[in-house]
């Protein structure tokens, strides 16, 4: 099974994998990938950005070949969860994180959103000092879930993938955890 786990920055979504990885059903049955870590290889080692938060400001056909090269080598892994964003905001607006070339390419059979209220997001954001992201406030970090939400069910249609939202609120990580068990036994 192929199954794309996405969220916006701060929801959580490694957070509630990592721990729903620990429970013993799913212990050695997944591959977990991030996709940017992939995309960041390919993008370092063409000498394009020194960090991972740099990516999305390349221009975005830049950003379209690095994509394109990941898709490939993650293509052909089996039972993997590819840890990825569904779209990435750009200065020049949403760019699909898993555009046609790459859908095809990795051919998920189910499409998880991990959410949060956008206000718990901003905070979590404002608490991670690993990371170097753009200040947003709570009305976009809430379009910018609307518009995952707009285009998992857009990558659903082209690939056959079901489309499931899982809740992460502040204080409930194993609640989020067991429901994304649910879906990944």
């Amino acid at each position: 099974m192929k199954v794309v786990l996405t969220g916006v920055p701060g929801t959580g979504k490694t957070t509630v994998l990592n721990k729903a990885m620990e429970i013993e059903n799913l212990k050695g049955k997944y591959r977990v990938v991030n996709y940017g870590d992939v995309m960041f290889e390919e993008a370092k080692r063409r000498n394009l950005v020194q960090d991972r938060d740099e990516m999305r400001k390349l221009n975005p056909e830049i950003q379209k070949e690095i994509q394109k090269n990941a898709a490939k080598i993650i293509g052909k892994m089996e039972n993997v969860i590819v840890d990825t964003h569904a779209s990435i905001s750009t200065p020049k607006g949403y760019l699909p994180g898993l555009p046609e070339w790459v859908l095809k390419e990795i051919m998920p059979n189910v499409i998880v959103l991990v959410e949060s209220e956008p206000k718990e997001i901003s905070m979590r954001r404002a608490k991670d000092v690993s990371r170097v992201r753009d200040a947003e406030d709570i009305e976009r970090i809430d379009e910018h879930q609307q518009m995952n939400r707009a285009v998992a069910m857009a990558y659903a249609a082209i690939t056959g993938a079901t489309v499931a939202i899982i809740k992460n609120r502040d204080g409930k990580i194993e609640e989020a955890a067991k429901n994304l068990t649910k879906i990944l036994e």
